[in-house]
């Protein structure tokens, strides 16, 4: 699974990354762009995704269904299992035309030991902000209250993170971050075929502090590699 993520590179280096051919990228009127080490559900995180255009966005974590009668479906809905996407009601037409890429440096997977659950940082080693596959819906309350949200879609764990934990989040390779934004495309096989580990060797995990357990506990701390 994916509970807790980290996004720290600077917003012109994440605008130039994501840089798609004939769009400039802006950020959504009134949000500003913070890092932040410990990103947590139910907070706004950062998304790309096209509509009339594409642009970055603030959502937020833990998906609402549209047809949600509370919000409380906020916090149980923080993943989605790539492999049974099409069967569940609240995700088969999200992966129609609902698409978005969650943006990430890296993220945490804790591991059952014997002294309890153990800390870990998956990164690239290129160390360049990568995209999560993401799914998104709006949700409007009885108070004609208008939310954005998403989740993050999971799979198998490859081989180097099977020992830590059995599920990753899915990194959208960076030449089919595209494809998987634009919301004509709608060739469900195609797209499935997308959401698989991302490769071993082009990753790199190193254990960390109990520190990023308080979700309150945002700096490098976070991030810094113990032995």
């Amino acid at each position: 699974m994916c509970g807790r993520f980290a996004l720290k590179s600077s917003f012109s280096f994440i605008k130039k990354e994501f840089s798609f051919e004939h769009e400039q990228l802006e950020m959504e009127n009134g949000f500003t762009y913070k890092s932040n080490y410990n990103i947590s559900p139910g907070q706004s995180i950062l998304i790309i995704l096209k509509k009339d255009k594409i642009s970055f966005k603030y959502f937020k974590w833990g998906l609402i269904p549209h047809w949600a009668k509370d919000r409380s479906f906020n916090y149980k809905m923080i993943n989605a299992r790539a492999e049974t996407l099409l069967e569940k009601s609240s995700f088969k037409n999200n992966l129609k035309n609902k698409r978005c890429l969650i943006i990430a440096d890296g993220f945490y997977e804790w591991k059952k030991t014997d002294e309890g659950k153990v800390p870990f940082y998956v990164s690239l080693k290129s160390e360049k902000p990568f995209s999560f596959a993401g799914l998104y819906d709006r949700w409007v309350s009885p108070e004609n209250e208008e939310i954005y949200s998403c989740t993050i879609i999971t799979t198998d764990s490859n081989e180097m993170l099977k020992p830590i934990h059995d599920r990753i989040p899915v990194i959208i390779k960076k030449d089919r971050r595209s494809l998987w934004i634009e919301p004509e495309f709608k060739d469900y096989d195609v797209l499935k075929s997308l959401l698989r580990s991302y490769d071993q060797n082009l990753m790199k995990v190193h254990r960390v502090s109990k520190f990023v357990n308080t979700p309150k506990n945002n700096s490098s701390e976070c991030i810094s590699e113990i032995t």
